[in-house]
């Protein structure tokens, strides 16, 4: 491939935002140079005004395949994260048939993903009640950490573990190196929470919120940071939405216990106030909480206790969200985003002072580093996978179904105005999404281990 040199006013790298020619050859970064010394041999592209950004990675997404591609699948999940600017996504191990608790399905993954991957991938390893002394095999065979529930999580393929099967399993995984990601809700709070709802009206939003208080959050965190403390495994904290929790995270981070945490766009750009009756399509677990809890979490990324965003994308046939009837406890609970997450992130995020390398930090270097790719990707520098997105800071556009782009065209961020527009996202030097249309074909490849 000719050495190639992507221009922009706004280049986003790790030294700062400002005026720079990325040199791409072949599939990698060779270097940032400024205008006046790009290599005559370069084919230029000129973006203008327009950002170039390192290519964004989404640590936690429900791609569902192989067994209910129905709800989702590897093509459409990838092609839904190149529109957005996503050019690396992590599977969960749960909704696929079979749930990737073995070496074997990890396999069957694989076996899926074959020829139809926009963007590249990888896989978590999951730890359910039975599966302990597979932990080992799984980690040599190419998983990038672990994920657990601490309450049922809404599927019978992938069980919860209680703290005594979380036990048995803490000392394969502590001695894998690879980090545990936890679903922290207690599944003990929650069902008293629920059974003091007895006769309460679930087409009310107000209802499902009292049924996950943040009571369960704090004290399921509160559990695996001692778990963290006496074992010594990495602790990653995925999708928090309580702000109850975050002064207990920060005093392990200043005991120096390795934990990390995330949240999800749609914990910083919605909130309960606003949800009306029977909209079960905000439904999520853990659920949205209130707009003043969502300005705790936003200073928590601010100073460093959240380290990263992740969208956990969960879609599912539109029938499964009980649109018609509205009942917020029969309804699935998970937010498609994949296509659309950036421009969330960067309508909040700007209107709040921050900038887009705080975005970069968030979306691509912090989500490198869990995973285990941060010299790979995460970063626009020489040497690093030539993994660009475009943004366009200044445009503004609709939310239509044809801007979502993953099997079922719904969400709850249908008919809002954002800030913010993918223009391009580069693959490995390879363009694969321009002017919301998909470019070449599916090349994406498995995250070598």
């Amino acid at each position: 491939m000719d050495l190639q040199a992507f221009l922009s006013r706004r280049v986003v790298t790790p030294q700062g935002i400002r005026p720079a020619a990325v040199l791409v050859d072949g599939k990698v970064i060779r270097e940032v140079v400024t205008h006046d010394q790009i290599p005559l041999e370069a084919k230029i592209v000129d973006f203008g005004d327009a950002a170039i950004l390192p290519g964004f990675i989404d640590a936690h997404v429900h791609i569902n395949d192989p067994g209910r591609t129905e709800w989702e699948g590897f093509e459409t999940a990838t092609r839904a994260a190149a529109a957005g600017g996503f050019t690396c996504v992590v599977d969960m191990p749960l909704n696929c048939i079979p749930a990737t608790t073995c070496a074997s399905a990890l396999e069957a993954k694989r076996a899926a993903a074959k020829g139809r991957c926009w963007v590249d991938w990888a896989a978590w390893g999951g730890v359910v009640a039975d599966n302990q002394k597979d932990i080992t095999q799984v980690a040599e065979a190419g998983v990038r950490g672990f994920k657990c529930f601490l309450v049922h999580p809404g599927i019978d393929e992938f069980t919860m573990v209680t703290e005594r099967q979380l036990r048995e399993a803490l000392p394969y995984i502590a001695k894998t190196g690879l980090p545990l990601l936890v679903h922290a809700e207690l599944r003990d709070c929650i069902d008293a929470a629920t059974k003091n709802l007895e006769g309460a009206d679930w087409t009310e939003y107000p209802t499902y919120l009292q049924s996950r208080p943040e009571e369960s959050e704090l004290s399921a965190i509160r559990l695996v940071i001692s778990l963290c403390r006496e074992y010594g495994f990495r602790l990653h904290i995925v999708h928090l939405s309580a702000s109850q929790a975050l002064p207990a995270l920060r005093a392990a981070r200043l005991e120096g216990l390795p934990v990390s945490v995330e949240t999800c766009p749609h914990y910083l750009h919605l909130q309960a106030e606003t949800i009306s009756r029977g909209a079960t399509q905000f439904k999520c677990a853990p659920p949205l909480r209130g707009a003043e809890n969502r300005e705790q979490l936003w200073s928590a990324l601010k100073d460093g206790t959240i380290d990263l965003v992740a969208t956990d994308h969960s879609p599912c046939p539109p029938e499964m969200k009980r649109l018609t009837e509205g009942n917020f406890q029969t309804a699935w609970g998970g937010i498609p985003s994949l296509s659309v997450a950036l421009p969330v992130m960067y309508t909040e995020a700007h209107a709040r002072g921050f900038s887009l390398m705080d975005i970069a930090r968030w979306m691509s270097e912090a989500p490198a580093k869990l995973v285990g790719c941060q010299l790979q990707k995460g970063k626009i520098s020489a040497g690093y996978d030539a993994d660009l997105v475009v943004f366009d800071e200044d445009s503004e556009f609709l939310v239509t179904p044809a801007r979502l782009h993953h099997r079922h065209a719904f969400s709850p961020y249908l008919g809002e105005k954002l800030k913010g527009e993918v223009k391009a996202t580069y693959v490995r030097g390879r363009l694969v999404f321009a002017h919301n249309t998909f470019c070449g074909k599916p090349e994406g490849r498995e995250l070598p281990v």
